[in-house]
């Protein structure tokens, strides 16, 4: 185990590694960059005498990294570290942090194009079953998940398998970023600047979810097909399945997945309000 002290740190935050961690490793980090700079703009709107805590303003006293996950080529995946977070009053916050960074949720919807113009009958959502070992499932309904690629698709083992099952890609140009319409960026300099996207568990983990709208009409002949193949059944030895779900029913069905019930629930306000 190592030690370092983060630079420009003010007081200075020391930094414990662990032995497998190296502070370039770290440092370099997307998710731990994105957690640090959002979290040590937040500290500094203390300063403003409105703030809720400015009589006795919190600061970054020590992070400790308790572990990290590398993925393939020795890539630096997770961190797990405990942030001490504390007044002069000692007064503590909880800082207990899984870093991950943030991924996409896809609300993909199909509908027969013989429907007229603007209306919502018979609107198919696509779901993907997968397992989920974090939360003990080998069967989860969600959203598809993944991110928009360098070429500007969106690419993950969900969007693989909507390609392989109905041939269908979805291009970054077609995409309308629901949360991006809903949650306005920070207007001054006194606002905290977290992301324009849905955080499914802050108590403990910075993941972070913009989630995407992508409409298609498609021949009724076409969507008839899918609804017979897509049924959620999976083949032996199968790891994820697709189904199509009505749109008014992906509150049940997909009840379990945050992604589905924030974005069915953005779906419908920024509708009514006339923004998609």
């Amino acid at each position: 185990m190592s030690t370092f002290t983060l630079p420009n740190s003010e007081p200075e935050v020391p930094v414990h590694l662990t032995s497998d961690l190296s502070k370039e490793q770290l440092l370099t980090f997307p998710a731990f960059r994105n957690w640090l700079s959002t979290l040590q703009r937040s500290l500094s709107n203390q300063e403003n005498t409105s703030h809720t805590f400015h009589t006795a303003p919190y600061q970054l006293r020590k992070i400790n990294i308790q572990s990290a996950d590398f993925f393939g080529g020795n890539r630096l995946g997770f961190v797990k570290l405990q942030a001490e977070v504390s007044n002069d009053n000692g007064e503590k916050l909880p800082g207990s942090v899984f870093l991950r960074g943030g991924s996409v949720g896809m609300m993909l919807i199909l509908q027969p194009d013989d429907i007229p113009g603007d209306r919502e009958d018979e609107k198919q959502v696509i779901l993907a079953l997968q397992p989920r070992i974090p939360v003990g499932s080998l069967s989860l309904a969600e959203l598809p998940a993944g991110m928009v690629d360098d070429s500007g698709t969106f690419s993950g083992a969900a969007a693989k398998e909507i390609a392989e099952e109905t041939g269908l890609e979805v291009p970054a140009s077609e995409l309308v970023n629901l949360t991006e319409l809903a949650l306005p960026p920070a207007l001054s300099d006194d606002e905290e600047v977290l992301q324009q996207a849905v955080y499914p568990s802050p108590g403990g983990c910075d993941e972070f979810v913009p989630l995407f709208l992508w409409q298609k009409k498609v021949p009724r002949s076409q969507l008839r097909d899918w609804q017979g193949k897509l049924t959620g059944l999976r083949e032996h030895g199968e790891k994820i399945k697709l189904m199509l779900c009505p749109l008014d029913q992906i509150w049940k069905l997909g009840g379990r997945d945050a992604k589905a019930l924030s974005a069915w629930a953005l779906y419908h306000a920024l509708k009514k309000e006339g923004k998609i």
